[in-house]
């Protein structure tokens, strides 16, 4: 699965209450619920917690992007969420 090619790159120490491990968990519940989306279009309960998650995905990476802008522009390339802008 997704998570356990991305648990090697996390070191030890910062596994589970980690930004990045939580970054990762969220990632794959919400790729997991597009999937489901697809098939389902009228699942409204899989529509907002989706948009919780995404929600939740959306502010821990604002707090992470403060806090190492480094190691947050590492873990959305090797995730694939978004494109970073070259300035």
């Amino acid at each position: 699965m997704l998570k356990n090619s991305f648990m090697s790159v996390i070191s030890p120490e910062e596994k589970k209450g980690s930004v990045e491990f939580q970054v990762l968990s969220f990632t794959n519940r919400i790729r997991k619920l597009s999937s489901h989306l697809e098939l389902h279009k009228k699942d409204y309960s899989s529509q907002r917690g989706l948009r919780k998650i995404l929600g939740k995905r959306q502010r821990l990476l604002a707090f992470f992007s403060k806090k190492n802008r480094v190691r947050y522009k590492e873990l959305i390339s090797r995730l694939n969420i978004r494109e970073i802008k070259k300035r």
